[in-house]
């Protein structure tokens, strides 16, 4: 009852004030004068490339050493051979899954998904790292200088799984295929 009276409060100005203006009530207001109205286009880019989007601003993702040293074992396994920034691209598939809904919160969790990474399943991954695996992990950590938004690597010479090349490829990096 407040409520209904608050609203014709707030409507009975508006309805004495048409009353009040001559023929605003009548079909003449409805008629539209021509004029000249000047609106800026929007300049609409169909083909977007990932230099014009905008770089994300987030903070460098914090880990352990142990969870450092284990990526840089995983790095080291899937991506022996690669250039560096292939490695770097590895690291961050991982680090991409972490902030992704579908996938696990930590680094081990990802990387022990189960049927996620063959360096788990073939026992590479309890190998030590080299230094320029521990060194494509810190750069990884730096998201200024991201190399890709990734969140799966595959080379599609010697993979067999018909499910991973379903999957959009948005980077080629040495021999590694990276997508989303």
């Amino acid at each position: 009852m407040i409520m209904q009276r608050s609203v014709l409060l707030l409507l009975m100005p508006a309805m004495l004030l048409m009353l009040a203006i001559p023929g605003s009530l009548s079909a003449k207001s409805t008629k539209v004068q021509d004029s000249n109205i000047n609106i800026p286009a929007v300049e609409r880019k169909t083909n977007v490339s990932k230099k014009d989007l905008p770089k994300p601003t987030q903070e460098e993702p914090k880990l352990t050493d142990e969870e450092k040293e284990l990526l840089a074992r995983l790095v080291h396994a899937e991506a022996k051979g690669e250039p560096f920034k292939g490695k770097v691209a590895v690291a961050e598939v991982v680090l991409n899954r972490i902030e992704d809904h579908q996938f696990p919160d930590t680094v081990k969790e990802v990387i022990y998904q189960k049927r996620q990474f063959d360096p788990v399943a073939n026992g590479e991954i309890n190998k030590p790292a080299g230094q320029e695996a521990r060194k494509a992990v810190d750069e990884a950590l730096t998201p200024e200088d991201k190399v890709t938004e990734a969140l799966f690597f595959y080379n599609p010479e010697i993979a067999t799984d018909t499910w991973i090349r379903t999957r959009t490829v948005i980077d080629e990096i040495g021999d590694h295929h990276f997508s989303i």
